[in-house]
Formats: structure tokens, C-alpha cells, sequence
């Protein structure tokens, strides 16, 4: 069990305190504190302040408007405390109540088993006798599609378990009580046989997050190609296959189409562990036998241990009251006791945490397709936000308040500076005189290395005149104001006023022979008339000269 699991469901107060900095002290500390946790039993973190409403105001925008701050003088001396205390619409709130209890009444919500304490004392393990298992398998079998009989390496299976995973099932048995409805709703739908279910504790564990060693990912394991093609959908911010409801939907699909292919579970299962190809193999080198058991020996060894522990787990499920097994009760979280919003606006766990208490760990586990704990909102997408029910309404009620903060967090956020975005352009260095690599990366912040990797350099040598690619982190002053510095030491002077003609050039012109067709009119005078630079003409061009 995950450790937060322990401590989730210790209160689920919504009152919120943050210690803000006095500018007399050193210390800025914020507690979150749930209504039912003493004040002295909460961690402390320095160098964080919250803004947040205590009041309800849907209409407000500014979150300067909402922040109620008291005095503590009486808790840290010198501190201040700003805190929040959202509310749920009371009569609302009464019919969630309502609905809960109903609930709570139906089969459902078995209290009992969750409820019943682990015994602390070592537990001994019932003998487990070949004919008592053989009676009880047989009754399974009764019950499902699949080929649930006796054999040597099943019993083994089962005793093993019995021995050492007890605690482990008492576990998985816990967090069965919120996955298994959602899977039996989307195995019916699918008509595929309920007993399923257990395959995702075969798989994960009932880990939304888990990924094996070649990538399978989520309480189903789908690789990234299978879940692509199962409509599951990979992003920077979601992967799809950790989402228990959508996995279970690509799940069902895979399984579905894998019966269509075996008819038979049990082949269906071996195929959804190793694939199709490999148990079509199976049944070519056993001769043409289509029972698991005939084809195991020539199936991955993966594989032939994957339907014996499917079965092994579904018998603990059904016997093991018989073996003292129950689910632990730390955890007990049902599906039916959360929730679903669509959210209008990006938003992080901890951003939640903050403003509606709930603990970040539990979001994490109602949330687990969503990669860095952060919800992105993208139009044509769909993103939803799991919560406990008894959040859901806090967080509708105050959805305005919410977002505004949000909002105000973002814009806390250090924005990047025009002057750093001249460091992405690219500049064409000349080698001077004197210049050397060490130098040149100096001047532009960057590294010799980069220099070399830039222009595919093999040693430090170089030459004068040689052009060199480089992406500044800095620009020098002298590069910032070159085209400054050049028109200054070029200034443009006026043209002269008065009349002027247009010359052509012809073929055999010069600047000195075209002066001296004109009387006091010299070569610098044509050059400065007509923004000369050199002593280059082309036939054609028109110049102006101007008289006197």
C-alpha cells in the first residue's frame, strides 16, 4: 500500500491556514491544517505564500479583493495569518448527503468487510487439502467461461500465495473496492466474462502508474503502439493508458477482438501477455492442441505462468475469507464516493491542494493519467479533474475564486526579457588579428567547445578572415550599437542645392573621366552626390551632377 494511503482519509476539512511574512521577521511559513488535525501534528514549510478567499464570491476577479487577514500575535508572535474557509451551497451539500446514504444502504457498500481489523498476530495458514481444492475449483469453474481445473502447478501456486502473500492480497483486496466496479461496468458492456477484473491485478497490481521494463504502462500494460492503436493517446501531459477508465475500454476492445480470433479465454489471456503470433506458434509445435494447458510447455515462460497466476488470484478473491484474508482498512475509498469536473482553465495538483485542503498524494491517485500533475486545458480536448464528492461541490461553489488565483500564481511567474532574445540569433564572426578562441567565446558568453562543435572545428587553430558561426548568450556592447557607430563614422552630408544634371554611364566611363567633362566638379564630389562607395560604375547607371 502506497504510504500515503495511511493518512488520506484523516479529515477532509476544508479550512485552510496560510502564515504570511511579517515584514518585521525572518520567517515566512505556511500550514495547511484540516479541521479535525491538531495544529501541532502539521509540517511546516518556509518561503511560501497563498491568497485565497474565506468567503464565497463568484462574481469577484480581483484577488486582492478576497484575501481576509488576522492577527496571531497569540500563535507566532509576530506573524499574520491569512486563511480560507470555502463553503459548499449547505442545501446542495444535503443532497450529496442524501445520495451517499442511499448508497451506503445498497450491496454495494460492504462495511463489514472493510471494516473487519487484520489480526495483528502472525496468521497460520489453514491446510489447504488436494480434495478441498479440487472441490472449491470445480465451483469456480461453474461460474465462469474460463478453464478453471485442478492441476499440481496451480496448487503450488495457491499454497505459495497462502504462505507469503497474504498481506499483499489484503492489500489489492482494498483497492478492489474502487477499481473492479469500473471494470465490471465496462466488461458488460463488452460481454466479456466478469472475472476479468483480476487480470489487471496479474498485470499492475491495480497501479494506474505502473510501466515494466520494456514499457508497458498503466493497470492494463499496454505498450505504446497496442495503446495507440486502441485509441489510447500519448502526450507530454497525458498518457491515456494510465487512465483507469479509458485503459479499461482499450482493454475490453483488445480482449474482445482476441476472443473473436481463439474463441477461448484462456488463449485470449495468453495472447493479451505474449501476443497473438506466439500463441499460434504454440499451437503448431503442440501438434494442433487448443487447451492452454497442452500448449503451455511451448509458450514464453512469461506466458505459461501467466493464466496459473490469473487463477491462483481469482481463488484468493473468492476463498479468502475461508483463509483469513481481508481487505486492509486504510483505504477506503469507494467509486461511487467521487466525481468528475470539467475544468475551463490549466491547473496544477498543487494548485488544488491549496485552495480546496485535499490531500495532493489523493489527487495523484484519482487523477493518474496526468503526467506531471498538472491538468492542461486545451479546446478541442476534454480534461477532467477527479475529486472525492465531498470536494466536488467546494470546488463548483468556488470555481471563480479558483481560477483567479490560478491566474494570479501564473502571473507571479518570471516572464522572459526582450533583451535575452537577441541570444538566439545567429552572428557571422570575422577573425581579427590578435583573436583566438578563448577570446571570441568570452565575448559572446559561450563556451570554446561550442564554438568548435558549432563550426566543426578540430583544434583551436585559427586563421585571419575566417568567418565563425556563432549563438551569442551576450552581445557586446560594440556589436549592439554597430550600425550606430558605422553611420557616425560615415555621416551622410545634405546635397547640395541648385540645378543638376543626369549623366548615363557609357561603356570606357570612369569617375576621373566623367569629372572632367565637367568643369570644378571633382571625383569625390560625384562619389558623395550619389552615394558612392568605391570607384565601381555600371554602364547605365544614372549619376547626378550638379553645377558650379
Amino acid at each position: 500500500m502506497n504510504k500515503f494511503l495511511g493518512c488520506i482519509f484523516l479529515s477532509f476539512g476544508l479550512s485552510l491556514v496560510v502564515w504570511g511574512q511579517n515584514p518585521t521577521s525572518n520567517n515566512s511559513i505556511r500550514r495547511i491544517q484540516a479541521k479535525d488535525i491538531p495544529i501541532d501534528t502539521l509540517a511546516l514549510q518556509k518561503n511560501d505564500t497563498l491568497l485565497l478567499s474565506q468567503t464565497v464570491m463568484p462574481n469577484s476577479t480581483s484577488i486582492d479583493s478576497i484575501v481576509t487577514t488576522i492577527p496571531a500575535d497569540s500563535i507566532l508572535g509576530n506573524q499574520t495569518i491569512q486563511t480560507i474557509d470555502l463553503k459548499d451551497d449547505p442545501q446542495l451539500a444535503r443532497l450529496d448527503s442524501l445520495w451517499m446514504d442511499l448508497v451506503k444502504k445498497s450491496e454495494l457498500f460492504d462495511v463489514s468487510s472493510i471494516n473487519t481489523a487484520i489480526p495483528t498476530e502472525d496468521l497460520v495458514v489453514e491446510e489447504l487439502p488436494k480434495a478441498l481444492l479440487i472441490e472449491r475449483l470445480a465451483a469456480i469453474d461453474a461460474k465462469t467461461p474460463f478453464h478453471v481445473t485442478y492441476n499440481p502447478a496451480l496448487e503450488r501456486l495457491i499454497k505459495s500465495y497462502l504462505k507469503t502473500r497474504q498481506k499483499a492480497f489484503s492489500n489489492l483486496m482494498a483497492k478492489a473496492k474502487y477499481y473492479f466496479p469500473l471494470f465490471e461496468e465496462k466488461l458488460d458492456k463488452y460481454d466479456i466474462p466478469l472475472e476479468v477484473k483480476y487480470l489487471a491485478i496479474v498485470e499492475s497490481a491495480l497501479r494506474p502508474k505502473a510501466r515494466s521494463r520494456v514499457g508497458a504502462t498503466g493497470l492494463w500494460q499496454f505498450m505504446y503502439g497496442t495503446g495507440k492503436q486502441y485509441g489510447l493517446r500519448v502526450s507530454s501531459y497525458v498518457d491515456e493508458r494510465q487512465d483507469p477508465i479509458l485503459a479499461t475500454e482499450a482493454a475490453c476492445k483488445y480482449l474482445a477482438d482476441l476472443y473473436t480470433i481463439f474463441s477461448d479465454w484462456d488463449l485470449a489471456l495468453a495472447a493479451y501477455n505474449s501476443g497473438p503470433g506466439n500463441v499460434s506458434k504454440a499451437i503448431r509445435r503442440s501438434g494442433g492442441y487448443k487447451n492452454y494447458w497442452n500448449i503451455r510447455p511451448y509458450l514464453p515462460s512469461e506466458t505459461a505462468s501467466y493464466v496459473p497466476i490469473f487463477y491462483a488470484t481469482l481463488y484468493l478473491f473468492e476463498y479468502g475469507d475461508q483463509h483469513h484474508i481481508k481487505p486492509e482498512t486504510d483505504f477506503t475509498l469507494h467509486h461511487f464516493e467521487v466525481d468528475t469536473i470539467q475544468i475551463s482553465h490549466q491547473i496544477s495538483f498543487e494548485q488544488i491542494q491549496k485552495t480546496t485542503g485535499i490531500d495532493e498524494a489523493l489527487l495523484a491517485f484519482l487523477n493518474p493519467s496526468y503526467k506531471l500533475n498538472i491538468i492542461p486545458f486545451i479546446p478541442d480536448k476534454k480534461y477532467h479533474l477527479v475529486l472525492p464528492k465531498e470536494y466536488v461541490g467546494v470546488f463548483v461553489q468556488n470555481e471563480s475564486q479558483i481560477y483567479t488565483y490560478v491566474a494570479a500564481e501564473e502571473a507571479k511567474r518570471e516572464k522572459p526579457l526582450p533583451k535575452y532574445f537577441e541570444m538566439d540569433s545567429r552572428i557571422r564572426y570575422r577573425v581579427r588579428s590578435g583573436d583566438y578562441l578563448g577570446r571570441i567565446a568570452e565575448k559572446y558568453g559561450v563556451s570554446v567547445s561550442r564554438i568548435k562543435q558549432w563550426n566543426h572545428l578540430r583544434n583551436n587553430n585559427l586563421r585571419i578572415g575566417q568567418r565563425l558561426t556563432i549563438y551569442p548568450r551576450r552581445l557586446p556592447k560594440t556589436s549592439r550599437s554597430k550600425v550606430t557607430q558605422k553611420s557616425s563614422r560615415h555621416p551622410k552630408k545634405p546635397l547640395p542645392k541648385g540645378e543638376y544634371i543626369t549623366y548615363t554611364v557609357k561603356e570606357g566611363d570612369s569617375l576621373w573621366s566623367i569629372s572632367q567633362k565637367y568643369p570644378n566638379v571633382s571625383v569625390a564630389q560625384i562619389k558623395e552626390w550619389n552615394g558612392i562607395w568605391d570607384n565601381k560604375l555600371h554602364i547605365g547607371r544614372k549619376l547626378k551632377i550638379f553645377k558650379g
